[in-house]
């Protein structure tokens, strides 16, 4: 039996290909510490539950390929209030931000383009790109630059006749960077002089630190019909499960191509959709203490690896991931060998490998991302049983 090159050649994800040795680990009675995965654990808001049961209606319908309108009406009032504009038709609802960025990558590339993107990545950019046959290539970005862009000659070197479009997260998922408006403007510059299109990942645009601010890329002027925001319900408001997203242009030409992908999977849940608009209605202390608890956690984090031995790590400005150097060789056996040989009281932590959010392969293998997912004391645990975990590691396995 033949299967396609395609499907052959798409990798496992990194984050959940470990997953049988922690299923394993917990059905022989150990607690597994999960900070693979950008799940959080903070309570999906109440009202999101509360305009679903109240939905009346006797039959649940099909809802417009481009989105319910009163929730199309609430992702516009998201974006007002950060001065950014968008018309009705000029926002198109997805099932969460992954297909937005499969159709984005649908509607502006013929397989064999390319688009570039910063390393590490979301590692399902990878696999984004190879179903729609796009060849990406990589920004390589290092730690001791906390993750930042390089300079505006490197980015260019990278592009060819077939290169259509920079891809990249802001905040950072794997790493917390947050990019400055300086960068921003850089990359604004390179899309204007060789006709490149700006897809910009904002799903954790509100989870930022230490005062910083994260810039959107709506707000840069002069790239209006260049310039597309995936956005998503997922991690602000803690509703993965949701699966509601979407992508915003000024370019309406090429939202009128994207429609047609739209209307191609008929619509997005109907149910889910009456959902979502409620949680766009909540008001900012919603969104702000959200961004405090984060803040908490990725402080409780660091001064666990403070405590570590050889540990390196930037200090993420966003999100609730960052990317740790670990003083070991293969970061992808020592997680395996804290879930099947290592614990702590019947205890143990899961992270997920860091090498494979690089395109470039075999860049790095001492390098995880940790997801500060759960709450503070469990977090400080983690990175207790993490510091024991190492020291023994290190005196067995290298």
């Amino acid at each position: 039996m033949n299967f396609s090159k395609r499907i052959l050649d798409l990798q496992e994800s990194p984050i959940r290909k470990l997953m049988p040795l922690a299923i394993q680990a917990k059905l022989s009675g150990k607690t597994v510490y999960h900070l693979n995965i950008g799940q959080p654990d903070i309570p999906t808001p109440a009202v999101f539950f509360e305009a679903i049961a109240s939905h009346q209606h006797k039959v649940l319908r099909y809802a417009p390929s481009a989105g319910e309108p009163e929730l199309i009406k609430s992702i516009q009032a998201y974006f007002y209030k950060d001065g950014i504009y968008f018309d009705e038709d000029e926002i198109i609802v997805t099932n969460g931000g992954s297909e937005a960025l499969i159709f984005t990558a649908i509607a502006l590339c013929d397989p064999g383009d390319e688009i570039i993107i910063p390393e590490p990545f979301y590692t399902n950019y990878n696999g984004f790109m190879m179903q729609t046959d796009v060849k990406v290539v990589p920004i390589t970005t290092r730690a001791k630059n906390g993750f930042h862009l390089p300079s505006k000659s490197e980015i260019e070197s990278l592009i060819t006749p077939r290169t259509k479009a920079i891809l990249f997260s802001n905040p950072g998922n794997p790493t917390g960077v947050v990019y400055s408006k300086k960068e921003l403007q850089m990359l604004a510059e390179i899309a204007l002089g060789h006709q490149l299109f700006l897809i910009s990942d904002e799903v954790y645009r509100k989870i930022v630190f230490d005062g910083e601010e994260c810039v959107s890329i709506g707000s840069i002027k002069g790239i209006e019909d260049r310039a597309i925001i995936i956005e998503s319900v997922s991690k602000r408001y803690s509703s993965c499960g949701a699966r509601i997203g979407s992508v915003q242009s000024k370019n309406k030409a090429l939202m009128s191509q994207i429609l047609k992908l739209a209307q191609s999977r008929l619509c997005v849940s109907t149910i889910n959709q009456i959902g979502a608009t409620a949680l766009y209605k909540l008001d900012d202390d919603y969104v702000e203490t959200v961004r405090k608890e984060y803040e908490e956690r990725r402080n409780v984090v660091l001064a666990g690896l403070a405590n570590i031995p050889g540990v390196f790590c930037e200090v993420p400005k966003g999100a609730f991931y960052q990317i740790v150097t670990l003083p070991i060789k293969d970061a992808e056996h020592f997680i395996s060998w804290m879930l099947t040989d290592f614990d702590v009281d019947n205890e143990t932590v899961m992270l997920a490998p860091a090498e494979d959010f690089y395109a470039t392969k075999a860049l790095v293998k001492n390098e995880v991302r940790i997801a500060y997912v759960l709450e503070a004391k469990l977090l400080k645990r983690a990175m207790e049983i993490l510091k024991l975990a190492l020291e023994k590691y290190l005196k067995t396995n290298q």
